[in-house]
């Protein structure tokens, strides 16, 4: 049965959650996450493996198949992340494809027809752990869905729910939002408060505004942020704990602070014209690197279907 807000949306209800294996633990832990995120939303997952490579170099897969790493195939690879899936989330319907390709073509490609994207972040070392690779960028630049990076500690975000909250950042122009959509819709799944955060910076020569002209004390910008915030939200569920908070600095700051107490992060990302897909921002590439929880990227404007839920959200306009 169709939702109302698939049939907003003009989607099929079936489309699958994607997640980019490539043998490593990050994605095999971005594997039972995403198991989680589907049995939630009543989707199937699709697990893919894109590499020109028809050997897999890495441990992680051949510990879980007791087998020599020198003996370890493409197909080991999806084999092992299904078991992963079906050993956490037995109801969920699961398949699995290897795509002879680079991952960063492959993956967008997968995207068109996804609900969203998990990938896992790989990291060997102190300084690696903190930095999202090519592959992650360029997917989260250029996927058609909204693309979930598992950032943050891994062991502690394979299971839903840790910290009891979804944190969005609400942009200049959240009305009608797919990211605010998204949020929305993820904090309702998980049955947790939203949070939405916007940051403002007083102008280094403007003064405070007076009160007589702003009609209350305080600073203008940190008025007009709040008014930002309290627009995306107009038409949030009134049966869903919102938090909202404007916080004086950068926007990157305030974000990268905040998802230290998150579960998830939410970010929008806005299709430019005469650019090839998505051209991630600073504050988005920011997050993406250095944030202290999984990262949603999602497009504007998005194709996406909402699980079934109810009402929300309401059709954009």
């Amino acid at each position: 049965m169709e939702t109302s807000a698939a049939r907003a949306f003009g989607e099929p209800v079936d489309l699958p959650i994607v997640v980019g294996v490539d043998g490593s633990e990050p994605s095999l832990r971005a594997v039972e996450w995403a198991a989680d995120e589907a049995a939630l939303r009543g989707a199937s997952l699709r697990l893919v493996y894109a590499s020109l490579w028809e050997r897999y170099e890495g441990a992680s897969v051949a510990h879980d198949l007791r087998k020599p790493s020198e003996e370890v195939m493409t197909q080991d690879i999806v084999e092992s992340a299904e078991w992963r899936a079906r050993r956490r989330q037995p109801g969920v319907k699961t398949t699995t494809d290897v795509l002879p390709e680079e991952p960063e073509y492959g993956l967008v490609r997968e995207s068109h027809g996804a609900v969203a994207m998990v990938l896992g972040c790989r990291g060997r070392s102190g300084v690696t752990e903190a930095l999202l690779g090519s592959v992650g960028v360029a997917v989260a630049g250029r996927a058609h869905c909204p693309v979930i990076v598992l950032r943050g500690r891994h062991d502690n975000q394979a299971r839903s729910g840790a910290r009891g909250r979804i944190v969005l950042g609400v942009s200049e122009k959240a009305t009608h939002s797919a990211a605010v959509r998204f949020a929305v819709e993820e904090a309702l799944l998980h049955g947790v408060p939203l949070e939405a955060v916007r940051a403002w910076r007083r102008p280094l020569h403007e003064p405070r505004a007076h009160p007589l002209i702003t009609g209350r004390p305080g600073h203008l910008q940190e008025r007009q942020a709040a008014e930002t915030v309290e627009e995306a939200l107009r038409d949030a569920p009134a049966d869903l704990e919102v938090c909202r908070r404007t916080i004086e600095g950068f926007a990157r700051d305030a974000l990268l602070a905040v998802s230290r107490e998150a579960d998830l992060l939410v970010v929008g990302a806005r299709r430019r014209q005469g650019h090839f897909g998505l051209q991630l921002g600073r504050v988005t590439h920011g997050v993406l690197h250095r944030a202290a929880c999984p990262v949603a990227v999602v497009p504007e404007p998005v194709r996406w279907a909402a699980p079934p839920s109810g009402a929300w959200p309401p059709p954009p306009g």
